[in-house]
């Protein structure tokens, strides 16, 4: 077995020729045809036993020839690989020259390989200081926030239809006077104000009394989902049966009492306060972070092959995927709803991709630079913060190659992207 590369003409990328002896490749052969002779049906022979050479005799070698390469190259490819610190970035695109039984096997495989980084500053960057203060405002807007969730829903029936009012209607829409799917509902809760139907819909719900029947007009939007009613004009014909509306509690100690662990108002705003610092604190500190990686990113620049960029790619589209299906739906489903082809999704991602991976491999030369290491003790409390969030023995898991790699450079990132926040300058 010997294998020998060369650049091509592109940048990072590799064409390497293997030649496999043709001994091996027999072999290989022989254990193919030994995994498939119950497919193969020879005359005068029970199903599954006839002889190799019976069965190339009547189909021809040919007919081994994917599978035994199938069978034979992989193991060869990422060995050699890996012996000659070839890291590749891409699926090889294979060129076979000579196969055969009795011959060597020899074949090329063009391959796209990480690229070579080259630094720009990332130790003294000079980035903004980010605050975020908590008001007066802030701590009112949050206890209206819990008024309105506490809020007791009361039956109004002196008085048209206002704005916030919760109403329950009938409603049937026609566009060129015919019905279409989906646009016909009894007793349907609709808030007022809330802007989940169509625009002009529910304003021209306000000054509606019970019982009244009234033809709303509506204009579809032009990047309506539907390719039926997008851009067209509709009308609704709409029946109101009752209007409810929600009945605020007065903020007081007693309100305090209620809706928290405190006994007085001063309390809980105190509280409120306390934990939106907090929260402005873990912004501050997230924000910081991607401004000072934007900010190194942004002094480098890498020629990414094509094939990162794609499996990025891959990888965001089979995320929308997951989530898609936590809601029932499937991706072609959503395209369809969405009039979107395929390719044009996959080009939505193409400058998040680029973004995405041009980050990894920048924060990977700088752990490199830096030599970035874990310490055992930062390693065994990641492992015991995992163990106890998958009710796992953290033993367990540590025997487990491919999670402690992922435990690995999970800390090496965090560590890298402190490092760079450490060492910055922030005015």
């Amino acid at each position: 077995m010997s294998m020998k590369f060369e650049k091509t003409e592109n940048k990072n990328e590799l064409k390497l020729e293997f030649t496999i002896e043709a001994k091996k490749f027999d072999q290989a052969m022989k254990k193919v045809y030994e995994k498939t002779a119950k497919y193969f049906n020879i005359p005068g022979f029970r199903k599954g036993k006839a002889p190799m050479a019976m069965v190339e005799k009547q189909y021809g070698s040919e007919i081994f020839y994917e599978d035994t390469f199938n069978e034979v190259v992989p193991d060869i490819y990422e060995n050699e690989l890996k012996e000659n610190n070839i890291e590749a970035v891409s699926s090889p695109d294979i060129d076979i020259k000579q196969i055969g039984k009795g011959q060597d096997l020899i074949f090329t495989a063009i391959i796209q390989t990480k690229p070579e980084v080259k630094l720009g500053k990332y130790k003294g960057i000079q980035i903004k200081k980010i605050e975020y203060n908590v008001s007066d405002k802030d701590v009112e807007d949050e206890l209206n926030n819990m008024a309105s969730r506490n809020a007791r829903i009361v039956t109004v029936e002196d008085r048209p239809v206002e704005n916030g009012d919760i109403t329950v209607i009938d409603f049937e829409g026609f566009v060129d006077g015919k019905p279409f799917e989906g646009g016909k509902a009894e007793n349907h809760e609709l808030t007022i104000g809330s802007n989940t139907f169509i625009p002009g819909f529910e304003e021209q719900i306000i000054g509606m009394k019970i019982d009244e029947e009234k033809d709303i007009n509506v204009k579809f939007p032009e990047e309506y989902f539907s390719e039926e009613l997008k851009g067209k004009d509709a009308v609704f014909k709409i029946k109101l049966h009752e209007i409810k509306k929600k009945e605020l509690p007065k903020i007081d100690d007693e309100f305090a009492k209620d809706t928290s662990e405190f006994d007085t108002l001063e309390e809980l705003k105190k509280s409120i306060k306390e934990k939106k610092e907090e929260e402005n604190s873990k912004r501050v500190k997230y924000e910081t972070q991607d401004k000072a990686v934007k900010t190194v990113c942004d002094d480098v620049t890498i020629d990414i092959p094509s094939g990162m960029i794609q499996t990025e790619i891959d990888n965001m589209v089979k995320d929308v995927e997951a989530r898609l299906s936590y809601q029932g739906m499937k991706l072609d489903q959503y395209l369809q709803m969405m009039g979107k082809t395929m390719e044009e999704f996959r080009n939505e991602y193409e400058e998040q991709a680029k973004s995405s991976v041009k980050t990894r491999l920048v924060l990977e030369a700088i752990i490199k630079e830096e030599k970035i290491e874990p310490t055992l003790e930062e390693t065994n409390k990641k492992v015991e913060e995992m163990a106890t969030a998958y009710g796992r023995k953290a033993e367990e898991l540590k025997e487990n190659e491919q999670f402690m790699k992922y435990i690995t450079d999970s800390i090496k990132n965090e560590k890298v992207i402190d490092f760079i926040v450490e060492n910055a300058k922030i005015k």
